[in-house]
């Protein structure tokens, strides 16, 4: 029997108030609600706090899904060939994907002194990665994807570009699940980051190679 894409986005959106009120019952009065860069709590707040990150992404992920569902309606430049198949599996990966991070976060929360950055790093590498697997298959479009003046404006940029970015964003991505495993501390998000800055520049400094090439050609 085949699962609607609405049904798949309600359960997920679902599950981590869900999970929140499994949770609250027994959690104590005060709760951390924000972890710095060592993984430490470093803002609390009531217990009730709890409920809230799952209203956020609940949120988030409707959003994203109206949004990829009418792309074709709210694009300014109604690209032609918007894939409304794949767009969709995009907003169901993205809604999955915000769905766990609440349940992880949730988790963290409601068990003090655990390393938070050993659950959350690992897993948003390999977040990452999927991504990756995805961008070859963005089309023009002005909500996903490298959406830079020279992408937009050529067709010819924006595949290049997404070819090479959905390569760097897959390894990537598993440098940062590898490096979450093994690092710990402010060194792993010392490379977290680095990784990411790596994973932005290197497209958007092709795309604009790439762009005056195609200027002088």
């Amino acid at each position: 029997m085949k699962i609607s894409n609405g049904l798949i986005i309600v359960f997920f959106v679902l599950l981590p108030f869900a999970f929140a009120y499994y949770l609250y019952p027994t959690l104590p009065q005060i709760i951390p609600t924000h972890f710095n860069a060592s993984g430490e709590a470093d803002a609390w707040g009531n217990k009730r706090s709890i409920f809230l990150l799952p209203f956020i992404m609940g949120g988030t992920s409707i959003l994203v899904y109206f949004i990829s569902s009418n792309i074709k309606k709210l694009d300014p430049k109604r690209y032609a060939n918007v894939d409304d198949t794949m767009y969709k599996k995009l907003a169901i990966y993205v809604v999955v994907f915000l769905s766990l991070l609440s349940l992880l976060i949730l988790y963290a929360s409601a068990n003090e002194g655990i390393l938070i950055e050993k659950l959350l790093l690992p897993f948003l590498g390999l977040a990452f990665a999927g991504f990756g697997l995805f961008m070859p298959k963005i089309k023009q479009n002005y909500f996903a994807g490298f959406r830079l003046p020279w992408t937009l404006e050529s067709e010819a940029n924006w595949i290049a570009t997404h070819r090479l970015a959905g390569k760097i964003w897959t390894v990537g991505g598993l440098l940062q699940f590898l490096t979450g495993l093994i690092l710990q501390g402010e060194l792993v998000f010392i490379f977290f980051i680095s990784i990411i800055v790596v994973m932005v520049m290197i497209p958007t400094v092709y795309s604009y190679l790439f762009f005056k090439k195609e200027k002088v050609g």
